[in-house]
């Protein structure tokens, strides 16, 4: 197997995740609610009972903003991430490893961050997941001559 298909594939599979995280976040219609549990924990609250009090009566419609600009942009990085990934346009070996850094430094801030704020979140599993698929790039990474 060609070994920039082996670099490239864990790259756009990650890219193409992104995207689809990205867009549920943006048509959901209680994106909060898709790590509820951690998100609660976090809170020290139930969203009912976040949502109860007059004072955040617009909180939702806030959220709903908030996290549609957050699927935007994980949207893009994703399109980033598949775009920059195709083996056609990834020829240089510098693109491959800024490619590479900027990446890794996304999945494994990421991971260290959801295991500070929401140890509980399900997303910790989804981390794990992207962060093998990106040793998998790596690897791959120094066998392309």
């Amino acid at each position: 197997m060609n070994k920039k298909l082996l670099f490239s594939t864990p790259m756009i599979v990650m890219g193409l995740v992104m995207i689809v995280l990205g867009a549920r976040w943006m048509v959901v219609d209680e994106p909060w609610m898709l790590d509820q549990i951690a998100n609660e924990e976090r809170l020290e609250m139930t969203f009912d009972e976040l949502f109860k009090a007059d004072i955040n009566k617009t909180l939702p419609d806030y959220l709903r903003q908030i996290y549609r600009f957050f699927g935007l942009w994980v949207i893009i990085i994703g399109l980033f991430i598949t775009l920059f990934s195709i083996p056609k346009i990834i020829t240089n070996k510098n693109i491959q490893l800024i490619l590479l850094f900027c990446v890794g430094v996304t999945v494994y801030s990421g991971l260290f961050l959801a295991y500070i704020l929401i140890p509980s979140s399900p997303f910790i599993y989804l981390g794990w997941i992207l962060l093998i698929l990106h040793l998998v790039s790596a690897v791959n990474y120094k066998n392309i001559k």
